[in-house]
């Protein structure tokens, strides 16, 4: 066997996929077209819980030093901003930082750690065999079969991966199409400066450089028929019609278009072909979401894969990677659709809509707080599957602090923490492979944690089991009985 997985696509769902596999001790190979990375900005928001996931891996120093933080992010362009740094993060903000720069930072972090990037080489196909899986690739050598165990497509909405594994990706073409410019202005507006109107929407947002990306959506863009490529000149009379400036926009980074085509993988696994990323979903671009939760598909399935290559995984765990997955993937597309509606909202009553949505955002703080959390991912939580789960189970774990650490520090790719809360060492000798523990008392526990005495946390940050139980014979019965299923002896 050449290597244990292969990923096709080295965009940052596929750098960050291969890196946590190294992390958890799995040989990896990355097939990539591109003998370059793509200078392009593209995907410029971060939002707070890619920075947790890249803080529970000591990480995002290099991400939050290169940024620059913007105090919160939008809901369907409504003049009302969603404010995040009312979110219970270390990172209340999203980072402008273009995908560049991204890919940059994930593909020296997978180097460093033994991935082997195969540059200017294709997945043109695969043939699956009962105990592996035979990737088929071309490159400049000539074709190239790899062997490995597990097959993932990173390889973007139009992958070849999930094509050749005949996986359905059903959904609904662009009837929108919207425009930016990554461009230099003479006269920028606020960080953060949205206008909507009957003429249009447009968004400004700096980039590092001193470059701004500029984004919008006019009543002539909600077309069937994509226009031709975006000219400086068409930027410049988009962005006057809505603004009534264009702030002196010049010398413009990348022009693009962008449609709000929606689709949704009907399998996320299929054999031993899984998908991640825009592989799996493909969805208009509001709120910057997509690179995140491709980066979340890519945490909740590199441990599952780890662990199941590494021996200690239950039977049918990489079954759940779909059963988790896919619902947020369903979730993001619906609720792509519903910003879309209100992004081209440009009608009076369109207009009154958004007015009274942004006013409710501003009145109802825990509205604003719903929104927020939904958009940054922070509120993802996977369903309990044993009965009586405690409150806990399937969300994500905040950064405890612990006697002078923070859980995330405590975090690893190849296996769960188990967090000993309660302050006498009682959950000690449960050593096993894909385990590790801590035993500490929480500083200034977030209120739901104050009853808590014991946590397992998945790799990836989610809580697999929780317990407040009193006593302490019951507390490591209750234990016991969660590995049996989280954990093969």
């Amino acid at each position: 066997m050449n290597h244990q997985v292969v990923v096709a696509g080295a965009g940052p769902v596929g750098l960050w996929l291969a890196g946590e596999l190294r992390r958890a001790g799995v040989t990896v190979a990355v097939i990539e077209p591109r003998t370059e990375r793509d200078s392009r900005s593209r995907a410029l928001t971060v939002h707070p819980r890619t920075l947790e996931t890249f803080a529970s891996r000591g990480t995002h120093q290099p991400f939050v030093d290169e940024g620059i933080p913007l105090p919160g992010g939008h809901f369907g362009a409504l003049d009302a901003r969603l404010d995040f740094r009312r979110l219970p993060s270390p990172f209340p903000y999203t980072l402008a930082l273009p995908q560049e720069r991204t890919e940059a930072l994930l593909e020296a972090q997978a180097i460093g750690l033994g991935a082997e990037i195969l540059r200017g080489h294709e997945v043109t196909g695969f043939t699956e065999h009962p105990d592996r899986i035979a990737v088929h690739t071309t490159g400049p050598h000539g074709p190239r079969t790899l062997k490995a165990a597990y097959l993932v497509g990173c390889d973007g909405a139009r992958s070849t991966v999930r094509t050749a594994a005949g996986i359905g990706f059903p959904g609904t073409p662009s009837t929108v199409f919207g425009w930016l410019g990554d461009v230099v202005l003479d006269d920028p507006p606020a960080p953060g400066h949205s206008c909507f109107g009957p003429a249009g929407a447009l968004m400004a947002a700096p980039m590092p450089g001193g470059i701004h990306r500029l984004v919008g959506i006019t009543p002539r863009d909600l077309t069937t028929t994509r226009p031709g490529d975006l000219t400086l000149r068409e930027l410049r009379e988009n962005v006057r019609s809505v603004a009534g400036t264009d702030f002196g926009l010049r010398d413009p980074v990348w022009l693009s278009r962008y449609g709000n085509a929606t689709r949704l993988a009907d399998q996320y696994r299929k054999g031993r072909v899984l998908l991640a990323g825009d592989a799996a979903h493909q969805h208009f671009p509001a709120g910057g979401v997509g690179m995140n939760v491709g980066i979340q598909d890519a945490a909740n399935l590199a441990w599952k894969l780890a662990a199941t290559l590494n021996g200690w995984a239950p039977d049918g765990l990489l079954d759940t990677y779909h059963a988790e997955r896919h619902p947020v993937g369903a979730d993001l597309t619906a609720t792509s659709r519903a910003q879309v509606a209100l992004m081209t909202a440009f009608t009076p009553e369109g207009l009154a809509l958004r007015g009274l949505l942004a006013r409710l955002i501003t009145a109802q703080p825990d509205l604003n707080d719903l929104l927020a959390a939904q958009v940054s991912s922070l509120a993802v939580a996977y369903p309990a599957t044993a009965p009586g789960a405690h409150r806990l189970t399937g969300t994500r774990a905040p950064d405890l602090a612990l006697g002078g650490t923070g859980l995330f520090t405590l975090l690893r790719a190849d296996g769960h923490l188990l967090l000993d809360l309660s302050g006498s060492g009682t959950l000690t000798g449960y050593a096993r492979p894909g385990l590790h523990t801590h035993t500490a008392t929480p500083h200034r526990p977030p209120a739901e944690f104050t009853d808590v005495r014991a946590v397992l946390v998945r790799p990836d940050g989610h809580i697999a089991w929780a317990s407040a139980e009193r006593d302490d014979t019951a507390l490591t019965d209750s234990l016991t009985a969660v590995l049996a299923t989280t954990h093969q002896r």
